[in-house]
Order: structure tokens, then C-alpha cells, then sequence
């Protein structure tokens, strides 16, 4: 049974510490504890499933196009909105397939006009591609050399008619393992946080569970907190999902994904940060909420990218300490 929620979901804090007075978390942010839990997802199948983007971004009118793994793939939607993905370069001459207009479901090469409607053409395999609702995936079978899944390893998520969600996207400087690393690092949170979250503490650190348990409270001022605990785990090693099991909005969770684009130009490693938010409430009034969607989105990536700012400096300054072999262990 859902626990009912609490009148209102606002606390207000007594007599908040300034921040450099707040309890200090490096002796628990212990480098051994996130380190020995990276790898545990780092060996944990993947079926060769990679997120290419929101499921939005992929629209029947346009090619979308990205790089995985210094793969060029092209995605776009037939005339049943089904997902089709592919090689991103023309089998015939090698033209950017990513700025070829869409007619009634069919890829048409601006060059010399192969038109591609999804099947193996002229040279041209499709590569398997799965549409959650939320997000976009394409399998890689000769690159990620697994056992090829089915579909992607997802967790359960809220039912989409309950639910709100939206999706923010970052480019970085590093790899997946050190965006993976810093979501595994909870610690850090009211410290490098401090305009969004306060009172921290970690009630378990999966060392046994494997799954680290946090209480926080969100900022929405000096005073007025949002008190929540929320469980972290990381089910592939490029996905951490963090989710919310007491307090307001229990059920909603945050995927964190991170798709390797590969190495560019200046020879340096690029990495995408695809963040779905997916927001639920047993609360009467989240009903309403929902249908302000459009308006509450943009709010929603603002905050993210807000937190991202942030936390791709610390993934890329672990990237960077990393490939000058001073990353303390």
C-alpha cells in the first residue's frame, strides 16, 4: 500500500549552518567504496545497447544523427513512427545520411537519391533500435562485443500516464566510467551542491547492498527544504538510476546514461550525458501538474543542467587526473 503523502511536502529548517560549517563527508566519500562499486557495474551486460537521445529528438520529418563510439548513426521514423537506426553514411559515396530529408517514412541521400526505407539496401544494414517512450537506443553488436540483448536493461519505471517526464543532454570531456563515478559518489551532493540540496547524509553506502541509500532535502531557499531519501544503483556500467523511495514524489527517478561518442579531433575522448527525469506523485494536484507539462519542462532541464554544469567538471577533472595517472586510488 502507497504511503499517504504528508500534507505538505515543504520542511522548514531551524537555524540552517552556513555551508562551510555543514558536516564535512570526506572521510566517508572513501575513493575505495565508489571505485570498488564502478566496477561492479562495469561488468554487468550492456546487450550492446546504447541511448542515442530522447525518443522526442527522433521525429518523422527529420534525420537525427549522432556518434557512438566513433560510429556515425542515423535514426529516423517510418510511417508507423517505429525507430529505425543505421549507419549514419551513404553506402553508395559516403554522404552524411544525418542531413538527408525524410519523405513519408523513407531516408532520401541528397547526393544521388538511395532512398532507405529501414530494410538492408544497396550495402546498407540497419542496426537493431528500441524506443522506450523516453529515450532512444541503438544496439552496436560488432563494437560492444556482448552477448546481444533483446531490448535495453531498464528498470521498472512509473507508468508514463502518472507520470511527467523530460530529458536533458550534455557533451563532456571524458568517458562513461567517470560520469558513472561521479553519480556513485553521493557525498558530494551538499558540498558541491549547495544551492540544491542540504542536510545530507549517506544511510548506506552499498559496500553489502549494492545499492546506496541517501537522505537529503532539496532547496527551494535558505530555509525550505523538500526532505526525501533516495536509493542509487548503477544496473549496466553506463546508466545510474537514482530513485526516490521515501518522502515527496516516491516512485520518481532520475536515469542518469552515458553514451562514449568517441575521440575527437584534439585526440581527447567525448562523452554524452542523456538524463531522463521521470517525476510521479500520489498527490490529487500532480494530476494538474502534468498538464502544465510543456511549461514545467524547460524548468526541469534548467536544473539539470544547473547540477551538470557542475558535475562535468568534476567528471572531466576525474578524466583528466585519470590520463595523467594522478588519480588518487
Amino acid at each position: 500500500m502507497t504511503p499517504r503523502p504528508r500534507r505538505l511536502p515543504i520542511s522548514l529548517r531551524r537555524n540552517p549552518a552556513p555551508w562551510h560549517r555543514q558536516q564535512p563527508t570526506w572521510r566517508a566519500a572513501s575513493p575505495q567504496i565508489i571505485a570498488t562499486a564502478l566496477k561492479r557495474a562495469q561488468i554487468r551486460p550492456t546487450g550492446n545497447w546504447y541511448v542515442l537521445g530522447p525518443s522526442a529528438a527522433v521525429r518523422p520529418d527529420a534525420a537525427y544523427g549522432a556518434t557512438v563510439e566513433d560510429i556515425e548513426v542515423v535514426a529516423w521514423r517510418d510511417v508507423n513512427n517505429a525507430l529505425i537506426a543505421g549507419p549514419g553514411a551513404c553506402p553508395h559515396m559516403g554522404a552524411a545520411l544525418a542531413k538527408a530529408p525524410i519523405r513519408r517514412g523513407t531516408l532520401v541521400c541528397p547526393w544521388h537519391g538511395l532512398a532507405l526505407n529501414g530494410a538492408p539496401f544497396a550495402g546498407w544494414q540497419p542496426f537493431p533500435a528500441h524506443d522506450d517512450g523516453i529515450l532512444a537506443w541503438v544496439r552496436l553488436d560488432e563494437h560492444g562485443g556482448e552477448d546481444p540483448l533483446k531490448t535495453p536493461v531498464i528498470g521498472s519505471r512509473p507508468p508514463a500516464a502518472s507520470s511527467l517526464a523530460t530529458v536533458y543532454t550534455a557533451t563532456g570531456v571524458c568517458e562513461p566510467q567517470d560520469i558513472v563515478a561521479n553519480r556513485l559518489d553521493p557525498w558530494h551532493g551538499a558540498w558541491f551542491h549547495p544551492y540544491s540540496f542540504t542536510d545530507l547524509t549517506v544511510l548506506d553506502d552499498g559496500a553489502t547492498t549494492d545499492v546506496m541509500t541517501v537522505k537529503v532535502s532539496f532547496k527551494l531557499g535558505n530555509r525550505l527544504v523538500v526532505p526525501v531519501t533516495a536509493q542509487f544503483s548503477a544496473p549496466g556500467p553506463r546508466t545510474v538510476v537514482m530513485r526516490i523511495i521515501e518522502g515527496e514524489g516516491i516512485g520518481s527517478l532520475v536515469e542518469t546514461h552515458a553514451t562514449p561518442l568517441g575521440t575527437a579531433h584534439d585526440g581527447r575522448p567525448r562523452t554524452r550525458v542523456t538524463e531522463a527525469v521521470i517525476a510521479t506523485s500520489h498527490r490529487p494536484g500532480f494530476t494538474i501538474a502534468r498538464t502544465t507539462a510543456p511549461l514545467l519542462r524547460p524548468l526541469i532541464r534548467h536544473a539539470a543542467g544547473r547540477l551538470w554544469k557542475d558535475d562535468l567538471a568534476y567528471a572531466e577533472r576525474r578524466w583528466q587526473l585519470r590520463s595523467a595517472g594522478r588519480f588518487p586510488t
